[in-house]
């Protein structure tokens, strides 16, 4: 635990095993909700010590804590004890079901967003100098502005399905304010191999309070930072969800839409929509768990669900896994149940169990995994037409072309296979829609100078009015 830099062991731990093991790989101290409101009271300290450092010294401490993160041996507690970027993986994959390949890939993203920090903010605050943190005062457009801090710290609450969703949080430290982390119970290692890495890297101690908690203490969190990150699903999320503080990351039910210009042609996207649901194993927000058709439904379905077929799970430091396995073998085994009663209940057909040599749910190494599974639903109406699952799953459905943005529904990720002017003109209108890639691009991809899931510059700073009079 670090409680504003300062590492701390407590007398309450959890013990942290790998997937399918006894093995215990780590004994985390929990931080109890007295502890954690006590040091809020302290977060104006550790605000002013991130003050303390120019803008453009906190992007240049980013880019040196890249190469750290991604290649550094960094401290790990307070016995000596440091961790190799081998043992990162190797750790993270034991405890999370990520295979060693995807690990290290999502390292990528997070020195991609560290090394290239100073881009980011240009993108974040539309060209402005980033050192507008610094005095408030800056100019956008030619148009002198004023910004004031919306917080003295930034509260995260991080889940476990994927290390690259701390690539969100990073900013902050560039921006200036402080973060609160509640990490995600198997995933302890990102967070705080990142914290270690800036700190390495000369970013401020006191700018870094790492809390390892129950609900009672994510609470506290949410309850008590000026803003907040809260990664979850709905049943965590919709408590806060008119909370004005807090900025929501449930799940995010992203979708290709290939339009009826184009349709036609969907033999060459398939290798679009296959990325879209795959990558990353199926465990991000940013994968595609719907995709909307007007015409060639089934026939698009059928090949998805064979092209996918070749993915098997692996052991986990195979160079060619690229399926996950489940932290939480019952959670598994709730997806698997859950689809095939949706499936039985009609109006939808399973067009991966053919393909599979068994059940979807599969073990290797005593780790639970579950099949890539394509399921074609005769309506968006239908309980799996637009439902996100923690793996490769996607739904494809045949939606009338007038009815493709109205059907959609909240949609963190569209990508929009069309040049139908009117169709794009429609999705660039839709509040439905948080991120709009145009053309055969993945749900997947991402480019981390545009905002994603809201803008943490905007989130951190608001514009304020500033009239000074002519001789003062």
């Amino acid at each position: 635990m670090l409680r504003h830099g300062a590492e701390y062991e407590s007398l309450d731990q959890n013990e942290l095993r790998g997937i399918g093991s006894d093995e215990v790989l780590a004994r985390i101290s929990q931080s109890n909700g007295g502890m954690i409101k006590r040091d809020l009271r302290r977060a104006e300290d550790a605000a002013a010590a991130l003050r303390a450092l120019s803008s453009a010294r906190l992007i240049e401490i980013c880019k040196d804590a890249g190469e750290l993160f991604l290649n550094g041996e960094l401290p790990l507690n307070q016995q000596g004890d440091t961790q190799t970027a081998d043992d990162y993986v190797a750790t993270l994959s034991k405890t999370s079901g990520l295979p060693h390949v995807l690990v290290r890939k999502n390292m990528r993203k997070i020195w991609t967003v560290l090394d290239g920090m100073g881009g980011i903010l240009r993108g974040l605050m539309r060209g402005m100098d980033p050192a507008v943190v610094e005095t408030g005062f800056g100019e956008h457009c030619d148009i002198p502005v004023y910004y004031a801090p919306t917080a003295s710290a930034l509260g995260v609450v991080l889940p476990s399905n994927s290390p690259g969703v701390n690539s969100i949080w990073i900013p902050s430290l560039a921006l200036g304010v402080p973060v609160v982390l509640k990490p995600g119970r198997e995933e302890p290692w990102t967070p705080l191999r990142i914290m270690q890495a800036l700190i390495a890297a000369g970013c401020p101690r006191e700018a870094f309070s790492f809390y390892p908690t129950d609900h009672e203490g994510s609470a506290v969190i949410l309850d008590r930072c000026g803003r907040v990150l809260l990664f979850g699903d709905e049943a965590v999320t919709k408590a806060w969800s008119n909370d004005e503080r807090v900025q929501i990351h449930g799940p995010g039910r992203s979708k290709v839409i290939v339009g009826p210009d184009v349709v036609d042609d969907w033999k060459t996207y398939l290798p679009v929509l296959a990325a879209s649901v795959a990558d990353n194993g199926g465990r991000s927000c940013i994968n595609a768990s719907s995709i909307f058709v007007t015409s060639h439904g089934r026939e698009i379905a059928d090949a998805l669900a064979e092209e996918l077929a070749t993915r098997e799970p692996r052991p986990a430091d195979d160079d060619q896994a690229v399926l996950s396995a489940f932290a939480n073998r019952k959670f598994a085994e709730f997806i698997d149940a859950k689809i095939d009663e949706d499936v039985a209940a009609g109006g939808a057909e399973d067009l991966s169990r053919a393909r599979r040599d068994g059940p979807r749910q599969r073990d290797v190494d005593g780790a639970p995994y579950l099949l890539p599974t394509v399921v074609h639903c005769d309506s968006v109406e239908h309980p799996l037409a637009r439902t996100e699952f923690l793996f490769p799953f996607t739904s494809v459905v045949e939606v009338p072309p007038d009815r493709l943005v109205a059907d959609m529904g909240p949609s963190l990720v569209v990508t929009a296979i069309t040049r139908d002017a009117k169709l794009i003109d429609e999705l660039k209108r839709s509040d439905h829609v948080d991120r709009l890639n145009l053309g055969p691009v993945p749900t997947s991809h991402v480019e981390w100078d545009q905002p994603h899931e809201g803008n943490l510059f905007e989130f951190l700073y608001e514009r304020r009015a500033i009239q000074r009079a002519a001789d003062w």
